[in-house]
């Protein structure tokens, strides 16, 4: 299996930018999509984007678009989500995770177990 790391994380003010940026070992030829999730605080996990590392980003969810940015430098095999923007709402624990391509996000945030550390993100108003 692939095993990620989640990095870029930090406390930031409304309106402030992070890049987030995920990297690791185990990718394989057959890696090909990847997705954010993030956790906030009381809340279930929630799917936040998806990219197939051959074509190009499959997913953003409505809370994220014209503010979030998904991709992937193939060179460097790292995993970026620009957020930019940033309100209070979007303070949660953010995850990557290696997904099969096809399978609704929706789905994936469901799955218990663990999910790794994932890097905090903290917008305060």
């Amino acid at each position: 299996q692939v095993q990620l790391v989640a990095a870029g994380g930090g406390s930031v003010q409304t309106g402030g930018s992070l890049r987030l940026s995920c990297a690791g070992s185990g990718y394989t030829a057959r890696t090909y999509c990847m997705a954010w999730f993030r956790q906030a605080p009381g809340k279930t996990r929630e799917r936040v984007a998806s990219i197939n590392i051959k074509r190009g980003p499959t997913y953003i969810a409505d809370s994220g678009k014209c503010r979030f940015t998904h991709s992937h430098d193939n060179a460097k095999k790292k995993l970026y989500l620009q957020m930019n923007a940033l309100k209070p709402e979007d303070t949660a624990i953010s995850y990557c995770l290696e997904v099969t391509c096809g399978v609704p996000l929706e789905i994936v945030a469901r799955v218990g177990g663990y999910w790794g550390q994932g890097t905090q993100v903290t917008v305060s108003s």
